[in-house]
């Protein structure tokens, strides 16, 4: 008898499940009679696999470039021939920004941009050095007149002092175009390794002299890092550092793609602007300021064009 109920038992299970088990409590007494009490289990015939957990990706958090504060920072850095040569570096309110590197006339030496340094760099600083001159005669060291610069731009600023130059009412003791010319380009070399500054995006802005060390330092920082110099404001040129600026020019042009040329200048010198817009530099600008003199004094309120505001308008073009 009790083999007839385990068989029974195991058939139903068998039959109404399937591949499944079938699983009996021992046998237990009921009285004078044994009874069987079935228990069923289904299992099911998929076998159902917990996943394993992902592994932990741990990745390295990038670091966030601190920025730097607004004072100038005081630069010394070496010309090709030794000679050393002073700066200060204005940090932008981001990192990595953009930098303009600005070259004086022979009037002055690097206190000429005092003012127009901290009015680019846009950090709400006030100039903390003493301007050599009158701001109510020489109009470039007033920034109550500035151009405002948007609020969301900020630029690296880098100014330094061509060697046997001083300051204004002395300037240049001798004209030395040799010696400028690689002041210029060893500027624009120690520019693009400040910290806080892009690489890549780098502009120059000169004055006389500087308008040529500037379209000069910027050809051969791109000799040296193509596209590291986006381009080149220039205010009066006329071929002072030995370089034909027209040349310059052209071979700026001759990029891929072609660096950016402005060039402005007062009536009474227009003529090297003039001969560079036959270079075929499909880059380069020229304007005439009328009434405009010469390099420097052009940064005055009242002319039309303005100058100031051509600054902004070639920053924007040139480090979008």
């Amino acid at each position: 008898m009790l083999t007839k109920l385990l068989f029974v038992c195991l058939s139903m299970c068998l039959g109404l499940y399937g591949m499944t088990a079938c699983i009996t409590k021992p046998v237990q007494a009921v009285g004078n009679s044994r009874q069987i009490t079935p228990i069923l289990m289904i299992l099911s015939t998929s076998i159902t696999k917990t996943p394993s957990p992902e592994p932990t990706q741990t990745t390295t958090p990038i670091p966030i470039a601190q920025v730097l504060p607004p004072d100038p920072l005081p630069v010394i850095f070496t010309a090709e021939d030794g000679t050393d040569l002073h700066g200060y570096y204005y940090p932008a309110a981001i990192n990595p920004a953009p930098l303009v590197v600005m070259m004086h006339w022979a009037g002055d030496d690097m206190s000429a941009w005092y003012e127009v340094a901290v009015w680019l760099q846009n950090r709400e600083m006030k100039n903390p050095f003493i301007n050599p001159g009158d701001p109510q005669q020489f109009r470039w060291w007033d920034p109550t007149w500035f151009p405002k610069v948007p609020a969301d731009k900020t630029y690296g600023v880098f100014i330094f002092t061509f060697r046997g130059c001083n300051s204004f009412n002395t300037g240049c003791v001798k004209f030395d175009s040799t010696g400028w010319l690689k002041d210029a380009q060893a500027a624009t070399l120690a520019a693009r390794g400040l910290e806080g500054v892009d690489a890549n995006k780098i502009v120059t802005i000169g004055s006389s002299i500087g308008a040529d060390g500037a379209a000069d330092g910027c050809l051969y920082l791109n000799n040296q890092h193509p596209g590291a110099c986006r381009g080149v404001l220039s205010l009066s040129p006329d071929s002072y550092l030995t370089l034909e600026y027209e040349k310059v020019i052209t071979e700026l042009g001759q990029a891929d793609p072609p660096i950016t040329a402005w060039c402005l200048a007062a009536p009474f010198q227009f003529d090297p602007c003039k001969r560079a817009e036959k270079t075929g530099n499909t880059a380069y600008t020229s304007y005439e300021i009328p009434n405009g003199q010469h390099g420097t004094s052009m940064l005055r309120p009242g002319l039309t064009p303005l100058p100031m505001q051509l600054i902004l308008d070639f920053l924007n073009e040139t480090l979008e």
